[in-house]
C-alpha cells in the first residue's frame, strides 16, 4: 500500500485490489495465521444472503392470487426454473433439494454480480472516510468462501449417502466399485476416493477461478487506463461478465443437484 499521499502504482495499485482485510492485516493474529479470517468477504457473504432473504420473504408477503407484481413475477420465474432443473436431474425424493438449489443459484449470483460495481466504487470510501485500508467486495472471488460452499455440499453427500446406502452400503459403494473383487478392494478405494475428493475441490475452485480471473481484467483496466477512458474497457468487459456470473451460479447449482442426486442412488 502507498504511503499517504503518495500515488500508486499499477503494480501496488493491483496488489492493493487483491488484498483482503483480514485479521492478520490488522494485526489480531499472526501475520499469515491459519487461524486469519477474511472480514470483508464475510461482511458481503451475508449482505448477499440477507437481500436474498429479503426480497424472497417481501414477495411471498405481498404474494397474491390475483395480478402479480414485478417483484412476485421474478421470484416465481426464478422458483419456476429451479424447480424444474431439480425435477430433470434429481431423481430421488427429498424435499431439501429445491430450496437448498434455488438458495444457492441467487445466493451465488448476488455474490457474482458484487464484481460488476465499480472497482473503487466501495474500497475508495471505505479507505478515505471510514479508514478501511483494503475492501475486496466479491466473496465468490475468495477461495475461503466458494471451498467453504464446497465443503457444505460435500457433507451433504456424505450424510445422504450413508443416510440411504446405510454405512456399510457406502463403504462397499467405495471398495468394490468399478471392479468387485476382493483382490482390487485397494485399487478401487484409491480410484473411488479420489473421485469423491475431486468433487467438492473443482466445484469450488471452478467458482473461484472464473470470478477471480474476471475481477482482475476489471482491476488492470482500471490500474492500466486513465479514469475517464475505463468505460471503453470495463463496459464491454461488465456485458460479457453478466453471462459469466450467471453460469457459473447455474453450474454450481446444477453439479449440487447431480451429486446429491448420486448420493441418494442406491446401487446394489
Amino acid at each position: 500500500m502507498a504511503a499517504p499521499g503518495e500515488a500508486l502504482t499499477p503494480s501496488s495499485y493491483i496488489t492493493h485490489h487483491l488484498t483482503n482485510l483480514s485479521t492478520d492485516k490488522l494485526g489480531l493474529v499472526a501475520e499469515g495465521s491459519f487461524w486469519a479470517v477474511h472480514i470483508d468477504s464475510l461482511f458481503f457473504s451475508v449482505l448477499t444472503g440477507a437481500i436474498f432473504l429479503g426480497l424472497f420473504r417481501l414477495a411471498a408477503k405481498k404474494a397474491t392470487s390475483g395480478v402479480p407484481g414485478k417483484l412476485q413475477c421474478f421470484v416465481e420465474i426464478m422458483v419456476e426454473f429451479v424447480d424444474n432443473s431439480v425435477k430433470e436431474t434429481f431423481h430421488g425424493r427429498n424435499a431439501l433439494i429445491a430450496p437448498l438449489a434455488l438458495t444457492i443459484f441467487c445466493w451465488i449470483f448476488l455474490m457474482n454480480v458484487m464484481d460488476l460495481v465499480p472497482i473503487d466504487f466501495l474500497p475508495y470510501p471505505a479507505e478515505h472516510w471510514l479508514g478501511i485500508p483494503y475492501l475486496k467486495v466479491v466473496p465468490s472471488a475468495d477461495v475461503n468462501i466458494t471451498m467453504a460452499m464446497a465443503l457444505g455440499v460435500f457433507a451433504l453427500m456424505i450424510y445422504y449417502s450413508i443416510k440411504i446406502k446405510g454405512l456399510g452400503g457406502f463403504a462397499k459403494e467405495l471398495a468394490l466399485h468399478p471392479f468387485n473383487h476382493p483382490v482390487m478392494i485397494p485399487f478401487n478405494l484409491l480410484l473411488e476416493v479420489v473421485s469423491l475428493l475431486a468433487k467438492p475441490i473443482s466445484l469450488g475452485m471452478r467458482l473461484f477461478g472464473n470470478m477471480f480471473a474476471g475481477e482482475v481484467v476489471f482491476i488492470l483496466i482500471a490500474a492500466l487506463m486513465p479514469w475517464w477512458a475505463q468505460w471503453l474497457g470495463s463496459v464491454p468487459w461488465a456485458i460479457f461478465h453478466v453471462l459469466v456470473i450467471t453460469i457459473q451460479s447455474f453450474v454450481f447449482m446444477m453439479l449440487t443437484i447431480v451429486y446429491l442426486s448420486q448420493a441418494h442412488e442406491d446401487n446394489h
